[in-house]
């Protein structure tokens, strides 16, 4: 493995949402209450420094992949899917700005009566001004997830890394939550995140993130302010990289 910057280092980051964290202790949808924590710890890693942009998924409001296996096109489906980003990011963007945070949201399918499209270098410029980012729509097309979207965004906004939130604090051999036996890993590399089908990201974004040599640190989102302990090295977690 090679050496990479300390996450306590890195001055301008993607942070990746499930849609899932989203819904807090709901079955579906959106929890006013756990956006507004999220909101909260966003904002303190921003005062504290950090230029933050965020990719949030869409799956607490619906799933491409599900519909597909129910029956529905897939490229439907998936559109559907960014769609519901799109709720979510503007769900998020709500709390932000009525904590005083600002914020933008910015969407790979333009709709300006709701949100910006997104142009790279006015996203850029959004974070060098302080203001978090927030990517809708994923990529733009379907049959790509919104971590490979998340991957993609990191990369074209020249962040140091991409920080993913999960209900577990790192990657581990097998699922910690049911088997007792499974192993947290500190540093691993993409090769074997790939080769061991470690279920990090999917692969494309493992393989976008391996080959711009983009870190990406794991870390439980389970507790209110990990956002901001996780990229100040305050918070078990796991490494992948080179």
């Amino acid at each position: 493995m090679t050496d990479i910057k300390p996450v306590s280092d890195w001055k301008r980051v993607l942070l990746k949402l499930s849609g899932e964290a989203l819904m807090g202790d709901l079955e579906f949808g959106i929890d006013v209450a756990t956006v507004d924590r999220f909101a909260t710890d966003i904002g303190n890693t921003v005062k504290a420094g950090t230029e933050l942009a965020v990719v949030v998924g869409g799956g607490n409001i619906y799933r491409g992949m599900a519909g597909a296996a129910a029956g529905m096109d897939r490229a439907n489906g998936d559109y559907m899917g960014m769609l519901a980003t799109v709720m979510n990011a503007l769900a998020l963007h709500n709390a932000l700005e009525r904590q005083d945070i600002p914020a933008r949201v910015l969407s790979s399918i333009p709709m300006p009566s709701v949100c910006e499209p997104f142009i790279r270098q006015k996203a850029i410029r959004h974070l060098k001004k302080g203001r978090v980012v927030i990517f809708a729509a994923g990529t733009g097309n379907p049959f790509f997830t919104t971590d490979t979207g998340a991957a993609l965004r990191a990369i074209e906004m020249q962040c140091d890394g991409l920080a993913k939130a999960t209900q577990v604090d790192g990657v581990y051999s097998a699922d910690p939550r049911t088997d007792p036996d499974a192993t947290r890993y500190e540093r691993v590399t993409y090769g074997e995140v790939l080769a061991k089908n470690l279920q990090v990201m999917d692969g494309a974004a493992i393989a976008l993130a391996r080959d711009n040599e983009l870190p990406v640190v794991i870390f439980s989102l389970q507790e209110e302010g990990n956002i901001t302990r996780v990229l100040h090295d305050a918070l078990t977690n796991t490494i992948v990289h080179s």
